[in-house]
């Protein structure tokens, strides 16, 4: 922080609107680039004016974590020119017509060019932006032939609080801002657990885990080391810390404990609650509260795009999770309980509860608030005419005016998460009845057959259930490449046609849930 050369106040890349960003895990801010940035943009506002030039990693341009970073370059210069080069692969970016789009540079990073201007001559600030997409080529002799004055710029409006360098469209971000923020309706939460030693301390069965851990215990660390092939310490897991943690916390089968590992995925732990110890971040904190009976619900803080396929990133569990339940990792679990000794509290804020019951007139049971919200952000228009602002942080919940609406929705809700928590059988539309091995060897669909080797499939799986995403996951297929090598048992089989039944299921009340939606 700083004062510039009028007087006016920089509260740096670590607040945004006068409050700290409330970041976990903020260690974007401490790339090279940015702080290259931050440096010149200093040295420009203790000068009184100049210009800055980089061209950069483009995250900067929409990450949420940078908002507080454009909201101080916002302050500081008068004139901000943004050239988009994309070129992301980590983001398969493509050209909008569908075409390939290639970097610059010989990284998968995008990148993009930054022209900042301080003169307090050239009157109100004014942020301009364009997009460079194609091939690598292409953009080169592009830019050989295109100065600051003849690129066809965009004038964009960063609005709080996110202050956007990219397009977007702020009548339709104002509307949703409006909503209530999942983080200000559940505000206890937390990432999954963090293992540090998955195929380690996650195991297919309680007896799995039991059989793990007694042996463990008692050999060397070296041998110990050597024969659950632990590679090498890390600060926060050690050898000799988990052993150090197992015996003084048992071994004792009661800890023994069920785990949403992926969707749809339960595998089973040892769960002491002791960080450095039998698991590196075991999120106590939280994780406590899904010891006892509990829902759980699961989101990303960013939506997004594989390709040219968009997901969601919405679960629920009444268990524990994993860090990388979701395929970005990194999701939060939000408790709908807390339990503080013999006491059992919601997890919903006072200020929400306030306004949801003036709003409705009555007094809501926590169930009813958690299965409304569920059925939102299962519902396909939500999805899509939010989808813009879903990729950047958390989502944001609107409430229907009508109570019976709210009801309705609330029911349908609670259908998607019992149907999510594998808690009802459904019937068996396909089959899985030719002799084999039943070890999972190459996962492929086609024609509705899902094979798992050379001889057997699951015949009858529809086109629309095969392709559908929970957490960046395509689940079927992930559920079945999870289990690679394994000889699927007659409980395995089960699993997997009830699963499939239930994306079915799912992908009807999602229809269902539209209906009801007015957006």
């Amino acid at each position: 922080m700083y004062k510039r050369q009028d007087d006016t106040k920089d509260d740096g890349y670590y607040k945004v609107d006068g409050k700290p960003l409330g970041e976990k895990n903020p260690k974007w801010l401490q790339d090279d680039y940015v702080k290259f940035i931050r440096y010149a943009q200093w040295k420009i506002d203790k000068n009184g004016e100049g210009i800055v030039g980089f061209i950069t990693n483009h995250s900067y341009l929409d990450n949420p974590t940078f908002r507080g970073m454009r909201e101080s370059l916002l302050q500081s210069f008068d004139r901000i020119y943004i050239l988009n080069l994309h070129g992301n692969a980590l983001k398969k970016e493509k050209c909008p017509d569908g075409s390939k789009d290639e970097n610059v540079f010989d990284i998968k990073q995008g990148v993009a060019i930054g022209i900042f201007i301080k003169n307090k001559k050239l009157g109100n600030k004014k942020v301009y932006y364009a997009d460079l997409w194609g091939l690598r080529e292409d953009k080169y002799h592009w830019l050989d032939r295109h100065t600051i004055d003849n690129v066809k710029w965009q004038e964009i409006k960063p609005i709080s609080p996110y202050y956007f360098f990219i397009p977007k469209d702020t009548a339709l971000e104002e509307e949703y801002n409006k909503f209530w923020k999942i983080t200000d309706i559940f505000p206890i939460n937390s990432v999954g657990i963090t293992t540090a030693r998955d195929h380690f301390t996650i195991n297919w069965t309680p007896e799995d885990v039991w059989k793990t851990i007694t042996k463990f215990i008692q050999m060397g660390v070296e041998e110990a080391r050597k024969k659950f092939n632990l590679r090498k310490d890390v600060r926060d897991w050690k050898v000799a810390f988990a052993q150090k943690d197992l015996k003084e916390s048992g071994p004792d089968k009661n800890k023994i404990v069920p785990i949403l590992y992926r969707p749809f995925d339960i595998r089973y732990t040892y769960y002491t609650g002791k960080s450095r110890g039998f698991h590196c971040m075991p999120r106590p904190e939280v994780m406590q509260h899904m010891l006892k009976e509990n829902l759980g619900m699961c989101i990303g803080r960013q939506w997004g795009v594989i390709g040219s396929k968009y997901y969601d990133i919405v679960f629920v569990s009444n268990t524990i999770i994993d860090l990388n339940l979701f395929r970005r990792g990194g999701e939060l679990l939000f408790p709908l309980y807390l339990y503080s000794n013999s006491r059992k509290v919601f997890n919903i804020s006072q200020e929400f509860l306030k306004f949801i019951s003036e709003k409705y007139g009555k007094t809501l049971i926590a169930e009813e608030i958690f299965y409304y919200i569920y059925a939102v952000l299962y519902s396909p228009t939500y999805r899509k005419k939010y989808e813009e602002f879903l990729r950047y942080d958390f989502p944001r919940i609107p409430f229907v005016d009508d109570y019976e609406k709210f009801k309705k929705l609330s029911i349908l809700g609670k259908e998607l998460v019992e149907l999510h928590l594998m808690r009802k059988r459904l019937p068996i539309k396909v089959r899985f009845d030719l002799p084999g091995s039943n070890i999972v060897e190459k996962v492929k669909y086609e024609n509705g057959k899902v094979w798992i080797n050379e001889e057997q499939y699951f015949e009858g799986v529809p086109e629309d259930v095969w392709h559908f995403y929970i957490g960046g996951y395509q689940v079927l297929d992930k559920w079945l490449k999870s289990r690679k090598n394994r000889k699927l048992e007659s409980k395995d089989i089960e699993q997997f046609l009830q699963i499939v039944e239930i994306i079915r299921e799912t992908i009807k009340l999602m229809k269902e849930i539209d209906k009801e939606v007015i957006l």
